[in-house]
């Protein structure tokens, strides 16, 4: 058992659709994206916003057709009586902090973003809160996002990544594939 579940074999998140009122969380897993490594200087969120190539990732998410998944931490508490960890909104789990999110975007083939391949197929950003991190959930992201996307009827989903970052792997084993790059990013794409 991996250290996202509690006792009863349940995940110690729940993952749910995202909303318009998640797009601050977002803006903050695009921060945490952008910051994957700890050996440069850490963007702000002001850098972000100041820069048009970056502002684009968060500027008006989500717009039509865009969507995600957020996960959040489910809030445990210890029975009074007797002792033992329950959901404060029982089975259903209750709505805790946001702890990683998945979602993605639509770019202009004149004004596209890292991972861009074709208009009609959406960029994926994906990022999970650091204390989190190491425990599957970046996995489970990438699964609901896939599945939230062939609900949606889209056939491809694109991403990009720097090639020293370890994620890269997690996406090759989630089934996106190298299609382009720079010297630095790979592009890569999945089927859904």
């Amino acid at each position: 058992m991996n250290s996202a579940e509690p006792g009863a074999g349940r995940p110690a998140y729940a993952l749910r659709a995202a909303t318009a009122e998640d797009a601050g969380f977002v803006a903050e897993m695009t921060l945490e994206a952008f910051n994957w490594s700890p050996d440069r200087p850490a963007f702000t969120l002001e850098q972000i916003w100041a820069d048009p190539a970056l502002r684009k990732y968060v500027e008006g998410w989500p717009a039509p057709g865009e969507q995600g998944v957020v996960a959040v931490a489910r809030a445990e508490s210890r029975d009074a009586e007797s002792g033992d960890a329950e959901d404060d909104a029982g089975s259903g789990g209750s709505p805790g902090r946001p702890v990683g999110a998945a979602w993605w975007r639509y770019f202009p083939a004149d004004g596209p973003g890292y991972g861009f391949v074709a208009e009609d197929v959406p960029e994926v950003g994906i990022a999970v809160a650091p204390d989190w991190r190491g425990r599957g959930l970046g996995r489970a992201l990438i699964r609901a996002i896939v599945d939230q996307a062939r609900a949606a009827g889209i056939a491809r989903l694109s991403l990009s990544v720097e090639r020293a970052n370890h994620a890269a792997a997690l996406y090759a084993a989630e089934g996106f594939e190298v299609v382009g790059g720079d010297e630095n990013a790979d592009t890569m794409v999945r089927k859904v």
